[in-house]
């Protein structure tokens, strides 16, 4: 009897298992599906950070180089000196200038004083008019070189050049004897405050992502996960398709595949808090996940 009752049952269990591995294996494509395909999450991530180009402000020899690559500085530290010689003799003669019509404004301004002081009987009209002329000529050129002293002074204090942000300078190949010229970039700093994470998210993912959204790390070849937020969406990014024709009308490309790749957007990502030694070095590749708040999907 119980075999018989067992062997009417079984092709039942065999439809209800298959049946049951079929509905497994549904649940979990879709689980896939929607983690590949819809899930805010990427492997297009990179570390960035703003990049400060180290130029002087005035020309020279460097006389002292006081950083070595891949050093840590701090905002208003010293990176490297210029010859001061040359700016210093430039200053004196500024002073000197400074001087000169210093006394050439008192006196003209004495003789247009004694002159204003004359009745018409003794000095014509004419002659008062142009001792007033020479004084404020006098007062102009004064003026003139109180700015050139200026100008002097800040080139001289401008042979030290500073680091603007606190950072870490790279790609450091200057040397004492170097001559270096004006805006001419000689390092990078890398600015400290501003190492962030970019995703670049596809279009399509776009909707699950906003502002203030909790964000997993994961930088390549690391196994601890750093934490952060979203902090801004790109605004835009450059069409590829159209660029702009000699006349200003717009130049678009006359080709369209059917195929249409889904757009990568920038989305900044402010991480919460580093580990110590963990080496964030602009331009690793990091794996990007945004953790949607509770209620959103």
């Amino acid at each position: 009897m119980k075999h018989s009752l067992l062997a009417r049952v079984r092709p039942f269990l065999r439809v209800l298992l298959t049946l049951a591995v079929v509905a497994g294996a549904g649940v979990a494509g879709r689980q896939l599906w929607t983690y590949y395909m819809d899930a805010p999450w990427t492997r297009d991530g990179r570390v960035r950070a703003n990049v400060v180009t180290i130029a002087p402000d005035v020309a020279g020899l460097v006389v002292q180089v006081l950083v070595e690559d891949n050093q840590r500085v701090r905002r208003g530290d010293v990176l490297f000196r210029i010859d001061p010689a040359r700016f210093a003799l430039a200053l004196e003669r500024a002073d000197a200038a400074v001087a000169n019509h210093r006394a050439l404004l008192d006196e003209a301004a004495r003789e247009a004083a004694r002159y204003a002081s004359l009745t018409n009987a003794s000095v014509s009209r004419q002659a008062q008019e142009q001792k007033t002329a020479a004084a404020q000529e006098a007062a102009a050129a004064y003026r003139q070189a109180v700015a050139d002293r200026a100008v002097a002074a800040l080139n001289l204090k401008r042979v030290e050049v500073t680091s603007p942000v606190d950072g870490i300078v790279t790609n450091v190949a200057l040397e004492p004897g170097d001559y270096v010229t004006t805006g001419k970039g000689v390092m990078a700093l890398i600015d400290s405050a501003t190492l962030r994470v970019e995703g670049y998210f596809e279009e399509t993912k776009l909707p699950r992502i906003h502002v203030g959204d909790r964000v997993e790390v994961l930088l390549m070849g690391e196994r601890r996960t750093l934490t952060g937020h979203v902090a801004s969406i790109a605004a835009g990014i450059a069409d590829r398709e159209r660029s702009d024709s000699p006349d200003l009308l717009a130049n678009v490309n006359p080709t369209f595949t059917w195929v249409r790749l889904a757009q990568r957007v920038p989305v900044r990502v402010r991480l919460d808090d580093v580990p110590a030694g963990l080496a964030l070095v602009l331009g690793r590749t990091a794996t990007v996940a945004v953790i949607q708040p509770a209620g959103r999907g």
